[in-house]
């Protein structure tokens, strides 16, 4: 937990960490955590999606809070995509009680290069008219590649996470644009709710480890989960068909 804190905010801190994985306080950092917690009030007190693009290094950080639905990541992960952005991390932490918020954070860069401000700006705009549905993020895709081409050399697995306790997907596939968009996509035509992910780019693989939530919130049970990831495995080879 964060030191020099006062005690009313170490409190609240504790009490909107318990809406989080048993994971999240123990193993996120108190700076996460703390930050987290501003973007909370910042939707609370603005009652709109908290969108914040920002330089890091050579590299642009985007910062995104709202509440958490099926829909959101392919939202997001289309804009990015449509815009030709290059994700080196990213971060996901939802939490699994009410209010159900999810926060995350892409670190980007496009051609090897920080977002521009024009650029930075029309990815704003684009992830907020995406929300309202007056962006029509397919239209835009459809321009940068096909989405009726399948993921090459896909593997899935669904499994228990023993640390995390977490239901866990791994999707790894080779490296293509349009990736994370088209897994956001076949995670939403699942009906599920990601809570918090890990990223590995290597030699031309990409390999995700998506911690989820079921249809309703729930927990998956195994011999479900297991008709999951061969169902995320057909969506992903097959395209868009």
């Amino acid at each position: 937990m964060a030191a020099g804190l006062k005690s009313s905010t170490l409190d609240l801190l504790r009490r909107f960490n318990r809406s989080f994985p048993q994971f999240y306080e123990q193993f996120v950092s108190s700076d996460i955590q703390l930050q987290n917690l501003k973007l909370a009030y910042q939707l609370y007190r603005t009652q709109r999606a908290v969108i914040e693009v920002k330089a890091e290094e050579n590299k642009t950080s985007l910062q995104f809070a709202y509440r958490n639905q099926s829909f959101l990541l392919s939202d997001i992960f289309g804009v990015v995509a449509a815009y030709g952005l290059t994700i080196h991390s990213l971060s996901i932490y939802g939490q699994i009680r009410p209010p159900m918020l999810v926060f995350i954070k892409l670190v980007v860069s496009r051609s090897n290069m920080p977002l521009t401000e024009k650029t930075s700006d029309n990815v704003r705009r684009a992830l907020r008219e995406a929300l309202g549905g007056r962006f029509e993020v397919e239209e835009m895709l459809t321009v940068e590649f096909s989405l009726d081409v399948g993921l090459e050399r896909v593997e899935s697995e669904f499994y228990v996470d023993p640390v995390f306790h977490l239901p866990a997907l791994l999707i790894e596939a080779d490296t293509q644009p349009g990736l994370f968009y088209k897994v956001m996509y076949a995670i939403w035509q699942e009906d599920l709710l990601i809570v918090n992910a890990n990223l590995l780019v290597w030699r031309g693989r990409t390999r995700l480890i998506l911690y989820l939530l079921g249809p309703d919130e729930n927990l998956i049970p195994d011999y479900i989960g297991h008709k999951i990831a061969t169902s995320m495995k057909n969506r992903l080879m097959e395209g868009r068909r």
